[in-house]
């Protein structure tokens, strides 16, 4: 597939091969595989232009796994749905380099790297000699910043940034400068300025408000609001019910400056960005 930056707004599905996602649609059990592909063929049935999948939770407060669990979890469920939905574009969300080659060796097409390349030394030099896209995301969790409750979920606390959108852009301009130093190319680059990741509420709902600044960087930019905690925390809901919320922050985001939106409810938010760039990308 062939993309088109500010065209018009592209939609990436959630399909986490995990037990313990917040979300709560895990697809980690007897039938993995063919629930992700069933999930795989609706999401395209729906209108996603692209298929996120990962092997392990990145929500506030989880637990990591190891490289081999992670990959033994992935794997098998890319190169299933790529035998399921040809020649669609499907993404690996992971942090490790070894567990992206396999994946992109099983027919993925992405990397999307919630810590931006800088979790494993080998991910970068990975990305620049496959030549794929790869998300390079802004993060700066820490499990001591996290607040958990039972309803809601975890959300970040205390986080300081001396200002919060000059520090976003010049630590993603960091990153980015470090892998295009590694020999990763510029128009491999995609941009998430890591909505959720080591952000209080707040400063969630402030960086949606100013997306538009990350524009100044000169590559896409991918925003991940679908269902969490800022907007759990604001409307006092649990994830199941976070879909206007969610349809909210994808159209100010797309307002902003978004060029993807990562999603779990795909076929909701396909009908929210289509309305949203019929507003916003007249010309």
């Amino acid at each position: 597939m062939t993309f088109e930056w500010g065209r018009r707004t592209y939609v990436m599905g959630i399909i986490n091969a995990t037990p313990d996602s917040f979300s709560g649609d895990g697809v980690l059990d007897e039938n993995a595989q063919q629930r992700a592909v069933e999930q795989a063929r609706q999401f395209i049935a729906d209108g996603a232009d692209i298929l996120d999948l990962g092997g392990e939770s990145t929500r506030p407060g989880s637990q990591p796994v190891t490289a081999g669990e992670e990959r033994a979890r992935v794997v098998p469920l890319i190169r299933a749905v790529r035998a399921a939905v040809g020649d669609a574009t499907i993404s690996v969300d992971t942090y490790r380099a070894d567990v992206a080659a396999a994946a992109l060796d099983a027919g993925a097409n992405w990397v999307n790297d919630v810590w931006g390349l800088r979790m494993d030394a080998d991910m970068a030099r990975l990305v620049a000699e496959r030549g794929c896209p790869v998300v390079i995301m802004h993060n700066r969790s820490k499990p001591k910043d996290v607040a958990q409750e039972q309803r809601l979920g975890g959300r970040f606390v205390g986080i300081h940034y001396d200002e919060l959108m000059v520090d976003i852009r010049r630590e993603l301009s960091a990153q980015m400068e470090s892998a295009l130093a590694a020999g990763v190319r510029a128009e491999q680059i995609i941009l998430d300025p890591g909505v959720g990741f080591g952000k209080t509420v707040e400063q969630n709902v402030e960086l949606l408000d100013r997306l538009d600044e990350l524009k100044a960087l000169g590559r896409p930019i991918l925003i991940g609001p679908s269902r969490k905690s800022f907007i759990g925390y604001t409307l006092d809901l649990p994830p199941d019910q976070r879909v206007e919320g969610t349809a909210a922050a994808v159209a100010i985001g797309i307002d902003r400056g978004a060029d993807i939106i990562r999603v779990h409810d795909v076929r909701a938010m396909v009908r929210v960005a289509r309305m949203t760039d019929r507003i916003v990308r007249r010309d």
